[in-house]
């Protein structure tokens, strides 16, 4: 009789200890695969990081490669206007002296002549002297923006443009980031450029809209225009870009064959912080 009952028992000791097999390798198997996905999310999050870092420096690298280009292209125009001031101006100060005095020793038949000539030095004493001061900013940064600007202008109209005009929209917010400042008036300062070389045009406009949160920049000429497609983006053009995003600047240059180009800059003020 005994026999039996223990007979009847071992299938069910049997079934109990498979259950608990089962439950402990499902254990097992669930902190594994917990183990697993742990150390996946973790590496997943280390790598990302790692990206993460190696794009923040490769950006601060380029941003300082930048700002250091920068830096050399401003000390070079400072130098450059210095020298058209120091050098240049003096020289054409000097023939315009010595101008007039040899106009007080020649006779009456040839003083017109000698007249029209001190005009031309005189004339290009004072090219030479508003091209010195757009060369340094310091200069800009005692007129102002908008007035350097509407220098820049007028000295275009003289030399080549028929109208050369500023518009100012809204109430004007000074740049608390003068180094902005100078940037931005770089940028139209090789638009001038870029439009006197290439565009044949008669006429520039600048418009400076100032809004809440940004100012609105849009600059044109009634040139020839180019090809976007096909233009050779010289280091005009790619200066002209790149000072846009140094400084956070929506930047859009269009321009169709025949009609012109425009240049369109939204700066925003929460770039300044």
């Amino acid at each position: 009789m005994n026999n039996f009952l223990i007979l009847l028992q071992e299938p069910q000791v049997s079934t109990a200890a498979e259950r608990y097999l089962l439950i402990y390798m499902i254990g097992v198997l669930v902190v594994v695969t917990t183990l697993v996905i742990l150390f996946f999310i973790v590496f997943r999050k280390r790598k990302n990081k790692l990206l993460i870092d190696k794009m923040k420096q490769q950006q601060a690298f380029e941003e300082e490669l930048s700002n250091a280009q920068t830096e050399i292209q401003e000390q070079t125009l400072k130098n450059i206007g210095w020298e058209l001031h120091d050098n240049v101006g003096q020289l054409l100060a000097a023939a315009s002296m010595q101008l007039n005095i040899l106009k007080t020793q020649i006779s009456d038949e040839v003083k017109d002549n000698f007249a029209e000539a001190t005009d031309t030095v005189k004339q290009s004493l004072k090219e030479v002297r508003m091209l010195s001061r757009s060369l340094n900013n310091e200069v800009i940064l005692n007129i102002g923006f908008e007035q350097s600007i509407t220098n820049e202008l007028n000295r275009l109209k003289r030399m080549k443009f028929a109208s050369a005009e500023l518009l100012v929209k809204g109430e004007v917010i000074p740049f608390k980031n003068k180094k902005h400042e100078i940037i931005v008036f770089r940028i139209l300062q090789e638009f001038f450029s870029n439009a006197v070389k290439y565009s044949h045009a008669k006429s520039l406009s600048v418009t400076l809209n100032y809004l809440e949160d940004t100012l609105n920049i849009t600059a044109t000429d009634d040139g020839k225009g180019f090809d976007m497609e096909t233009v050779v983006k010289g280091s005009g053009l790619l200066n002209m870009t790149s000072r846009a995003a140094l400084i956070g600047t929506e930047y859009n240059l269009s321009s169709k064959v025949g009609e012109g180009t425009r240049l369109e800059l939204t700066y925003p003020y929460k770039s300044e912080f």
